[in-house]
């Protein structure tokens, strides 16, 4: 079965690339190519989950690539493969053919495949590259369109924030190869490293995963991720990226318990960002800016359960989160294409208009409420089972944090089933009108309500013990009976108070706010200032130093190099005036010399040698004679 591993995840990339080099001539014929391909990594994805194979290849020297399929990744591969297969039905019928079709469906595909990278990667190095390339593509579908700098700007914000805490992966590579360098960084065998390198690699990945996990302090990125179109958001917050950081932890529990600490920060920031950004997402009136919020505040809830050591809880909210997001996602993206508007109080009776997109909507709020017996309701008791084992007050913040949940839900479905007046959209005073969300998006969102609603008995035992044995069989606690009863009653309840509060409280209807981040005023509607205070506290910093470094560069290092060169030049000159006279006198003076030894050498080559030494031979002759006589 490697054959079908490496089909999983070569079909949407490989898909998703030929989609992006064929450009605009493919646009006519993308949907269907995306579609068909995520169809076939579906049932790749089903068929990996039941035979959990491994595949390795040749990568680097002692770093092999390596894909593996257990139980908690074949469970998000069947996730991701089918929310992203429903999406991009969606996505299919929402397009027009005025759009860059063959760009969007080839970046949703690689977004997803990489994803599915990110799942199956056994080591290291494969999860970076998945992990690089996911954010990557979140940055070009985020900003999508691209003629809008609004939205350029958002993208931007979105990835420098993630690849900021991205550089937490990089740190625990580098811990883990420094702990054994002769290892092949497998996820594994992490928490076997000795410290200080354990707790390096460990708050590495505990940096990377709150990044893309838009946990505190990085939520607000989330914010800014709203400027894509709305496919893309439903895709980004359900099965992909956002809850790639839940997963990472969730899979690394090991490690995080090896630690000694790592639990307790991890729990405690999913709880605190469970609560925080649930507040935030009550605050705001703007719908798509409320399913943000709320998404960083469910996700804490996976957070939690990873840090509990809930990880059989923590994967069935996962998987309830993803339908009941992407279906909450799609449905006020075909809201507000209908209507123009995403704030709250404009989509007034929109549930009326849209009759089967309003019960579809409710069915999604209601599970992101928790209330019985839809599925995050179980599913959040099995992750604050976990947490009561863990701390009483651990529990405390995990059930405020569900009850935040049944507030802002249920202030969403108040607002789009409240009666409208005839003029607001065109409606009448029952909010029904002849414009209809076409008929041919609602097939994919049916699946997903469907699944909200069918999600809930996975919670429950004997199921429940199911899913914990496909997971590794961990021993963990069930939730008791009193545990279902006070949540569902605390859920019911917040629900029927928030109903209460926005019927007395409602603003009245206005048209949506720009891009960019939240519209509503405030502390809380403007995502606790997280990134007013990132300014603050780390960009305008960091760019200070820069502009310090550009000036000592401008003013110091610049005028060094010119003093430099400067000197350079007249030492050249002064050498030229100075050494190089007397270098050109001695050198004359040697040709002179040597002309003049040449012209002596002549004298005696004139061809009567022989005469001059016969003459020197009489001429010794003769004084040896007379040096004779004279004797």
């Amino acid at each position: 079965m490697s054959g079908v591993l490496w089909a999983l995840i070569a079909l949407p990339l490989g898909a998703g690339s030929v989609l992006l080099v064929a450009g605009r001539r493919a646009d006519r014929a993308a949907a269907v190519i995306a579609v068909t391909a995520m169809l076939g990594t579906a049932g790749a994805a089903v068929a990996v989950a039941f035979t959990q194979p491994s595949v390795r290849a040749p990568f680097l020297s002692g770093l092999p690539a390596e894909l593996t399929v257990d139980g908690l990744s074949g469970l998000l591969a069947v996730t991701v493969a089918a929310v992203t297969l429903l999406v991009l039905a969606f996505s299919a019928a929402e397009f027009g053919p005025d759009q860059a079709r063959a760009r969007f469906f080839g970046l949703m595909l690689l977004f997803s495949g990489s994803m599915l990278v990110t799942v199956t990667a056994a080591t290291l190095p494969v999860l970076l590259m998945g992990w690089e390339v996911m954010g990557a593509t979140s940055w070009a579908l985020i900003g999508y369109w691209w003629r809008d700098t609004a939205r350029v700007r958002a993208a931007n914000t979105a990835f420098l924030t993630t690849r900021t805490a991205d550089l937490g992966l990089y740190l625990a590579a580098g811990a883990a190869l420094a702990a054994d360098p002769t290892g092949t960084l497998a996820l594994d065998d992490l928490a076997k490293a000795a410290d200080p390198w354990r707790s390096l690699i460990c708050a590495g990945l505990i940096a990377a995963a709150f990044g893309k996990s838009a946990q505190l302090p990085f939520s607000f990125w989330l914010s800014r991720a709203m400027a894509g179109p709305s496919p893309v958001s439903a895709l980004l917050h359900s099965a992909t990226m956002v809850v790639a950081g839940a997963y990472l932890l969730l899979r690394t529990n090991p490690l995080l318990e090896a630690s000694g600490w790592g639990t307790h920060v991890v729990a405690w920031t999913g709880a605190l960002t469970a609560i925080a950004l649930g507040l935030v997402a009550l605050a705001q009136n703007d719908l798509k800016q409320l399913l943000a919020a709320s998404s960083c505040a469910q996700i804490g809830f996976m957070v939690l359960a990873a840090g509990a050591g809930g990880i059989t809880g923590g994967t069935l909210q996962l998987i309830a989160h993803a339908a009941a997001k992407s279906l909450l996602f799609l449905i006020a993206g075909a809201w507000l294409t209908a209507l123009g508007t995403k704030a709250l109080p404009g989509l007034r009776g929109a549930a009326r208009r849209y009759r089967v997109a309003g019960v579809l909507f409710t069915v999604g709020a209601c599970t992101l409420a928790g209330l019985p017996p839809l599925s995050l309701w179980a599913t959040k008791d099995v992750v604050l089972a976990a947490a009561l084992e863990t701390s009483p007050w651990l529990y405390a913040a995990g059930l405020a944090a569900a009850v935040v949940s049944a507030l802002y839900s249920a202030r969403a479905v108040w607002f789009v089933w409240q009666p409208t007046r005839r003029d607001d959209h065109g409606l009448d005073s029952e909010g029904r009108g002849t414009r209809q969300v076409p008929g041919r998006v609602l097939p994919p969102l049916a699946v997903l309500a469907l699944a909200c609603a069918l999600l809930s008995p996975l919670a429950f035992d004997p199921a429940r013990a199911a899913v914990s044995r496909v997971l590794g069989g961990r021993s963990e606690p069930a939730p008791h009976l009193w545990e279902w009863m006070l949540s569902g009653a605390l859920a019911v309840v917040a629900a029927s108070a928030a109903w209460a509060w926005a019927s007395g409280k409602a603003p009245r209807p206005t048209r949506a706010p720009g891009l960019g981040g939240s519209a509503s005023p405030g502390f809380l509607g403007g995502w606790l200032r997280l990134e007013q205070a990132a300014h603050l506290l780390l960009v305008r910093p960091v760019f200070a130093l820069a502009r310090t470094a550009a000036r000592f560069d401008d003013r110091v290092l610049d005028a060094a190099v010119r003093g430099a060169g400067r000197g350079a030049m007249d030492l050249a000159r002064w050498s030229d005036q100075r050494l190089e006279s007397g270098v050109g006198g001695s050198v004359s003076a040697v040709a002179s010399a040597g002309r003049a030894l040449g012209r002596l050498a002549r004298r005696p080559q004139t061809g009567l040698l022989h005469q001059y030494l016969a003459q020197a031979v009489a001429a010794f002759t003769v004084l040896a004679v007379v040096f004779v006589l004279v004797k």
